[in-house]
């Protein structure tokens, strides 16, 4: 019997179907960002939502479970983060597992998608899928991707993007000591912001800024950039600091923030004119120093693009350890 796919927000019987889906969550599984208490949390504060947690039924029985991710204020989910499906207890062929994982994945992503698409959000958001940083050599983790990655490719999210995820603790990272070559002060004129992510996107090895700019322009992107971290992030916008050489002259610029979970590497950047003398060292040792030592951190995470050879270089250079993988699916 084919699968019948639906939100929360359209049950009959809302906390009965919730009682269902928590056991899919359990912690630790591959290529999830939610466990049962986080997304409970995330339900209360509005990060998750009845209206993007979508489940697929066979005979009543639950099959699989979507969780769509958004900020408190968002009208519309910003990625899908969470994917479970349930495997029937039989004694079919892993490949007969799997192709059947797939098809009830494509279509619970597919229904969701049409949904949205029918409130407006045209484009379906993308797909982030959380991996240990070894998985390419984890047998259990190939597999854990293999069918949630066919059913975004049937659902139209056919673009990869690998990000490198990094953290930084207190109890074992060394608190940085201000740069002996760079001064560091706040500015509050948001205009030279965007002057300052404008000249930095010349170059850039930032993927998704380096495409979006290609598409929209430089200016356009500049400014989606500077507002999402002013008014999306958690961070203060009193944490912004332009670095400067000690003659005035502009080097780059660096944004310590913070998200829901934790404090963050928001964004630095090191303008063209001035890359290669190893400026990106002193912008990320900043960051570290003001949200460890001002903002009172003891974890800060940060992603770099794969491509990003240098600022995976320097994430290692200050102590940070890459703990997982960020694999971002994406349509066209």
């Amino acid at each position: 019997m084919s699968a019948r796919y639906r939100p929360l927000s359209a049950s009959a019987a809302p906390d009965r179907d919730l009682a269902r889906l928590l056991p899919l969550l359990a912690p630790g599984r591959i290529g999830a960002w939610a466990d049962a208490e986080t997304f409970r949390e995330g339900l209360a504060q509005g990060e998750y939502r009845p209206e993007w947690t979508w489940i697929a039924e066979t005979d009543g029985e639950l099959r699989a479970v979507a969780l769509w991710w958004g900020p408190p204020h968002a009208t519309a989910p910003s990625v899908l983060n969470t994917l479970h499906v349930q495997h029937p207890a039989d004694t079919a062929p892993d490949e007969e597992r799997s192709a059947r994982a797939t098809a009830v994945a494509a279509g619970l992503l597919t229904a969701a998608h049409t949904a949205y698409a029918a409130k407006g959000q045209q484009t379906p958001p993308e797909y982030h899928v959380l991996l240990p940083p070894d998985w390419r050599d984890r047998p259990a983790a190939l597999a854990a991707l293999t069918w949630r990655r066919a059913a975004a490719e049937q659902a139209g999210l056919t673009v990869p993007l690998e990000r490198l995820r990094y953290e930084w603790t207190g109890g074992t990272g060394t608190v940085p000591r201000p740069s002996p070559r760079l001064r560091f002060r706040p500015e509050p004129d948001d205009e030279v912001f965007a002057g300052l992510f404008r000249r930095a996107l010349d170059g850039t090895l930032d993927v998704t800024s380096r495409t979006e700019a290609a598409i929209r322009g430089a200016e356009a992107q500049a400014r989606d950039d500077l507002a999402f971290y002013r008014d999306d992030m958690q961070g203060e916008r009193a944490w912004w600091r332009v670095a400067e050489t000690p003659g005035g002259e502009p080097v780059g610029f660096a944004l310590p923030s913070r998200n829901t979970g934790s404090h963050v590497v928001g964004y630095l950047g090191v303008l063209p004119e001035h890359r290669g003398h190893g400026y990106v060292d002193d912008l990320l040792a900043e960051i570290t120093r003001l949200l460890a030592e001002e903002a009172g951190a003891d974890l800060i995470r940060a992603d770099t693009d794969l491509p990003n050879r240098p600022m995976a270089a320097a994430f290692t250079r200050l102590g940070y350890r890459n703990f997982a993988r960020r694999l971002i699916l994406s349509a066209p």
